[in-house]
């Protein structure tokens, strides 16, 4: 199938790339440069170069907490265009297959733990990142309108947390894992004995390793064919402060971590349902977070001497 992967340059793109090419498909990825997923002349100028038959879009405008709220506004109006212009073009040009990816802050609050996909509408997601996380969750809405309407082939996946090797690390706008390598190694090289840290510590995450994801993505593309959100996760959860205490064991930092609680902590807990994405596709989570945090330590380290 021709294959266009939206966000393909990406920390998630670059993987699932990877796999598809693998598997001998070597997919169309628009760059930023060239095309502006969020003005409808792009999009439509991109299925008519590519006549894509099956489009994965990952692209998206996001960051951490810090991002969420420096940006809500901007977060809002991008995924939410970039999503709608992707919908409208798919049903124009009878595209076979179209996978969206959403995401895990357009779950409520406190939605009970752990998430399942019916509980995605019961209340209004974390405010620091509600913007991202409601218009993610329109996507839904309209994939769901645009099968029952007019028959198009889209499936939408929430993703949890993804880490690894090719993650953004720049603190400004990562998330939580390669924040905590970064300053865990530099304040080792620098020998700085302690690490500021945001929040108390307390909220749970639950990662996902960004390899397992990819393979996620392309096993729903081949094998489902449905209206319901499907999760995408490992079905554990860890307190930021276990996990910031574990990457400095794999960082070897052993200066202080102290605790700004001035900060946000976020959404207090996440951990997934995983059930549905087994039985409608088979997926599994095969990495270990302590196995894909090495893997991602490594590769950072390594990133770090490449560049001098």
């Amino acid at each position: 199938m021709r294959t266009v992967v939206t966000g393909g340059a990406g920390f998630l793109g670059t993987h699932l790339v990877d796999r598809l090419r693998a598997q001998g498909i070597e997919p169309y990825v628009p760059l930023l440069d060239d095309w502006d997923l969020t003005r409808e002349r792009d999009v439509e100028r991109l299925f008519t170069q590519t006549r894509p038959e099956l489009l994965i879009h990952l692209a998206a405008e996001v960051g951490g907490i810090g991002a969420n709220q420096a940006n809500p506004g901007r977060y809002w109006y991008a995924n939410l265009m970039m999503g709608a212009h992707i919908l409208e073009r798919s049903r124009l040009s009878g595209l076979r297959k179209l996978v969206l990816i959403g995401t895990i802050c357009a779950y409520p609050k406190f939605t009970p733990v752990p998430f399942k996909e019916e509980d995605l509408w019961n209340g209004y997601p974390e405010e620091t990142n509600a913007p991202y996380g409601i218009a993610k969750k329109t996507l839904l809405v309209g994939a769901q309108a645009y099968r029952e309407q007019y028959e198009l082939d889209a499936v939408y996946l929430l993703p949890v947390n993804l880490y690894g090797p090719r993650d953004n690390f720049n603190l400004e706008t990562s998330h939580v894992i390669p924040a905590l390598i970064r300053k865990m190694v530099e304040a080792g090289r620098s020998g700085e004995r302690e690490v500021v840290l945001w929040g108390d510590g307390s909220p749970t995450r639950e990662f996902l390793y960004v390899d397992d994801c990819a393979e996620a993505i392309l096993l729903a593309a081949e094998r489902y064919d449905g209206p319901d959100p499907v999760n995408i996760g490992t079905g554990s959860e860890i307190p930021i402060r276990e996990l910031a205490e574990l990457i400095a064991e794999l960082t070897g930092y052993d200066g202080e971590l102290v605790w700004d609680t001035s900060k946000p902590n976020g959404q207090p807990r996440r951990r997934l349902d995983t059930s549905r994405a087994e039985r409608l596709f088979g997926f599994r989570a095969r990495t270990s977070l302590r196995e894909g945090l090495e893997r991602t330590v490594a590769w950072y380290r390594e990133s770090v001497r490449a560049t001098g």
